[in-house]
């Protein structure tokens, strides 16, 4: 029997990082659940995902809120906090933001495809 598909939660503002994303991993057999803001957040218990991918910075934000944030937020929650967060962001202290964000990895942008695959076939297996 198959073990049922691997499900990840990828929040990036920029459509052709996310599209990008998506694509790639859908085709490495996830399935995704792609959002461009951070209110999907307030769902998760509905989705259930097995990683979240997120973005540091979501320029259409309403709030005062980063990823780095965000994913304190999600690995302080005993709800949430057994899901693994990785951080996607260009900026060059990325390292020092996933570790204040308790995040268990991050991707530096640009990235490289495979990259991508690896960090969450690291974190998802």
């Amino acid at each position: 029997m198959e073990s049922p598909r691997k499900k990840i939660l990828v929040i990036e503002d920029d459509k052709d990082i996310r599209d990008t994303i998506v694509y790639i991993l859908e085709e490495e057999n996830y399935d995704i659940i792609a959002s461009e803001d951070s209110k999907i957040l307030k769902s998760i218990d509905t989705h259930k995902p097995d990683l979240v991918l997120l973005d540091n910075w979501l320029t259409d934000w309403k709030s005062d809120a980063n990823g780095q944030q965000l994913s304190k937020e999600l690995k302080t929650n005993p709800a949430t906090q057994h899901i693994p967060v990785i951080i996607i962001s260009a900026v060059s202290n990325i390292k020092e933001i996933a570790e204040a964000g308790l995040a268990d990895g991050y991707l530096r942008k640009p990235f490289d495809l495979s990259e991508l695959v690896e960090i969450v076939r690291k974190h998802i297996n």
